[in-house]
Formats: C-alpha cells, structure tokens, sequence
C-alpha cells in the first residue's frame, strides 16, 4: 500500500538543482523532495507521497490524519525503512499463488 502521509517540515536544504527537507512524520524523520511545493517553509505541514511533497496542509488536519493512520496500523508500515519492510515480508506466510488463483 502506499499512502500519502502528512508531516512536518523541519529543515529546507537547496543544492541549486533539488529542494529538499527533513520532514517529521509523528516521530520518523525522512528526506523528502520538496521541489513540487515551492510555498512550503519550515514548520509547514505537508502531504508526501513515495518521498515527494505533494500539497501543504493545516496542521490540525495533518494532525488528525496521523492519528487515523496510527489507529488504523499503516504508520508504521509506511514509514518503515526498507530493511524493515524487506524483513516483515520475509516473515509473512509465502503463497505459491501470489495472485489467489489457488484459492479457487
């Protein structure tokens, strides 16, 4: 699943090319583009998706939206690192029929 996640930028870095920031997701840290949303400053809550801002938001709505996510059990997945992804995969039961069609 991937999801768009709301978060706060914490810091803006420009090499020239690529504006990017730290943005804090309820705790996680991720490096994200910020090039797409040239009106977002530091403390500015953002929607990313797939490590892009997409759209600055309210902070209440953002708010509100992490908590869903938290009570809904998709946090963690979506910001997992991809090690930790990798590993939680491994450790799923394995099917020979990926698509269901053994189910039938």
């Amino acid at each position: 699943m991937c999801l768009a996640i709301p978060g706060k930028v914490e810091a803006i870095t420009n090499d020239g090319i690529i504006r990017m920031g730290k943005v804090n997701f309820g705790g996680v840290v991720k490096n994200v583009c910020l090039d797409y949303v040239p009106e977002v400053e530091v403390g500015d809550y953002t929607i990313v998706h797939v490590g892009f801002a997409i759209s600055k938001i309210d902070e209440e709505t953002a708010e509100q939206t992490l908590a869903d996510f938290r009570a809904l059990g998709v946090l963690d997945e979506e910001l997992a690192s991809e090690e930790e992804a990798f590993a939680r995969a491994a450790k799923r039961p394995q099917s020979n029929c990926p698509d269901g069609s053994c189910d039938v």
